[in-house]
């Protein structure tokens, strides 16, 4: 099925298709047409399904486009600002030739820039959910034309605490809006939220009983915490890696393996949150270039990083939830590709990977 057969507007199909994209994955599919029809949706997938377009697509076709100022005519709700980023990156990329930009909006730019850009006028806002509520309550962020809402990555948004934030949010849209609710696990706060603010909404549910993506490869080694490191450089050593990300369980852990990795000689440097946002930014772009092969990183990176080739996810710490589990080793296999997801479990960790195995249906 080409994207032509979905009834997207011609300057969406063409954008999609300079960028490479021959036909819709199945999320695309499932979602696209029913967000055309008009309908809210729930969708849930694991990561790497294609699920930014699966909502920016209706939602470039669906839009008024004047010449005059344009109106906010679309938001999108994302956990973190490294998400916000991707997604506004990606719209702006589909939306190229309807001349629509998309804005991202996060906590850490100057209020003054943002509101500037905002008064010029744009029709899509992608934003976190704090920054979003902050601006509306300060008159800058108006939401009054907004016909189109996505929430996305719910269950992260939740994990981290807005929930309040985006239900303040939504009540302050019309009515009328159209609302698509993207989550990998709905726990029941989240379905609470769809009860009340979607209508009628349609199940997009592309799982198949399994949370993680059929070309990962998953394997594990009981290590004790004093040999990890050595475990770690023996597998970088010993493995195809192209790029990893290795995920610690906190800021001066990612930190101190960093420099460790390095001084053995490897490629390495950390991500966290101790960070300011423009070295955040410098040290993912030497990631994307290749001129950092390991990235070791925080849960600050398990969502939403535009890092489409990561041939290995290592879990030095692994996680404390099964869904932590799945979306920090989403980040290898992206878009059909092939990955490796390696776990370093502590003699006292064994029974979660009972847990993991049950929950992903591995």
């Amino acid at each position: 099925m080409p994207f032509s057969s979905l009834g997207l507007r011609a300057e969406v199909v063409q954008a999609v298709t300079d960028l490479g994209y021959t036909s819709p994955s199945a999320i695309q599919a499932a979602a696209i047409p029913a967000l055309l029809e008009g309908r809210d949706i729930i969708a849930q997938s694991h990561t790497g399904t294609g699920k930014t377009a699966a909502f920016a697509l209706p939602m470039l076709t669906q839009l008024e486009l004047t010449e005059r100022q344009p109106k906010l005519q679309g938001l999108v709700l994302t956990p973190t600002r490294e998400l916000a980023i991707q997604v506004a990156r990606a719209i702006t990329r589909y939306g190229r030739h309807l001349d629509v930009h998309a804005f991202a909006v996060y906590g850490g730019q100057s209020y003054s820039w943002q509101r500037k850009r905002l008064e010029a006028g744009v029709s899509i806002v992608v934003c976190t959910p704090g920054r979003a509520l902050d601006l509306h309550e300060r008159g800058t962020l108006i939401l009054s034309d907004v016909r189109h809402v996505v929430l996305d990555e719910a269950d992260e948004m939740l994990r981290m605490g807005f929930i309040e934030d985006v239900e303040t949010i939504l009540a302050a849209t019309p009515a009328e809006r159209q609302t698509a609710l993207f989550s990998a696990t709905m726990p029941a706060p989240v379905q609470k939220l769809a009860e009340r603010f979607l209508r009628n909404p349609q199940a997009v549910n592309l799982r198949n009983d399994t949370m993680t993506v059929e070309q990962v490869t998953q394997r594990y080694h009981v290590v004790g915490e004093s040999s990890k490191r050595a475990a770690l450089a023996r597998l970088l050593e010993v493995e195809d890696v192209r790029s990893a990300l290795c995920f610690t369980r906190t800021r001066v852990g990612a930190a101190e393996l960093a420099d460790d990795m390095s001084t053995r000689g490897f490629s390495a440097e950390a991500l966290h949150g101790d960070l300011s946002q423009d070295a955040r930014e410098a040290v993912l772009s030497r990631f994307r270039r290749g001129q950092t092969t390991l990235l070791v990183a925080t849960d600050v990176a398990a969502r939403g990083l535009d890092i489409p080739h990561v041939s290995h996810v290592f879990n030095f710490d692994f996680p404390d939830k099964v869904e932590d589990y799945v979306h920090r080793i989403g980040r290898t296999a992206r878009a059909g590709q092939a990955g490796t997801a390696i776990s370093l479990v502590g003699p006292h960790e064994q029974s979660r990977i009972s847990d993991v195995g049950f929950s992903t249906r591995r």
